[in-house]
């Protein structure tokens, strides 16, 4: 029985209409896990029986995780060629100039041209490059509203509520109570801005991980018997702007990289 030679084979069979209804962000997500063994092919609702008779009982391909990385990578850099990147400009915040989109994440400046080529002063991996594509991929280019709401009121996000709180505040809460200075120098590093006393928290900063998907940071010091908190909130067109699977993996990336510059200055968590 053959099996599909790469991601874009599955991809190919697919409507590219990115309608969710299979829960994957993206068609390509899609396609990338029924190559991997981990979707079947029928879990997409657009394909007609005569498209899953042929195809749906090809060999699930295993490969570990190093590969399932590099495929995604080289899928993801394919995917790019489907898209209009000038028209896509304004609506993901972006700038289109001599044949390159380019985005400013955390400030610095991440380019793409047609044929899927990035460039920029940070370091491309594979959650910038998924992150990055989802966002121009799902971006509706709705204005921001202004108003701050935790991860729980966006769309898609009580489910995932408790692992984000886990996974992101908690940690990031213990990176501000271990060496607070540490923690403002890492939002000068990642270009934030300090807002009055949002909350009446003791410090707030916002950074701009992408155009249209800000973070706001509040933190409480502990005082006077009471414990120290932290909240992460989100302008309430991020469920408009990008998935929750991308707003998590923000709110995630952000961390793991607190994480690794505090562990270089030494900082024991």
């Amino acid at each position: 029985m053959p099996e599909f030679a790469n991601a874009m084979e599955v991809f190919k069979l697919l409507d590219k209409s990115n309608c969710r209804k299979c829960n994957e962000q993206t068609c390509l997500a899609f396609a990338s896990k029924v190559f991997l063994g981990q979707r079947p092919l029928e879990e997409c609702p657009a394909l007609t029986r005569e498209v899953l008779e042929k195809h749906s009982k090809k060999q699930k391909k295993k490969i570990n995780r190093e590969e399932y990385r590099e495929t995604l990578l080289a899928d993801a850099k394919k995917q790019i060629k489907f898209l209009d990147l000038e028209s896509a400009a304004q609506r993901v915040g972006g700038v289109f100039s001599k044949g390159m989109l380019t985005l400013r994440i955390f400030g610095k400046q991440f380019s793409i041209d047609s044929s899927g080529n990035m460039f920029s002063d940070i370091h491309i991996n594979p959650w910038i490059v998924s992150t990055v594509l989802g966002y121009l991929l799902l971006c509706k280019g709705v204005a921001l509203t202004g108003k701050w709401v935790p991860f729980r009121e966006l769309e898609g996000g009580r489910e995932k509520n408790g692992l984000y709180v886990q996974r992101s505040e908690n940690v990031l809460k213990k990176i501000a109570d271990t060496y607070t200075p540490l923690f403002e120098d890492l939002i000068i590093l990642f270009n934030g801005k300090k807002v009055e006393n949002h909350y009446e928290s003791d410090i707030s900063l916002v950074l701009y991980p992408l155009p249209k998907l800000p973070l706001l940071i509040c933190y409480w010091k502990k005082d006077d018997g009471m414990e120290s908190d932290l909240h992460l909130f989100f302008d309430s067109s991020a469920d408009m702007n990008a998935s929750i699977d991308i707003v998590y993996g923000i709110a995630a990336g952000i961390v793991t990289m607190f994480e690794k510059i505090s562990m270089k200055h030494g900082v024991a968590l």
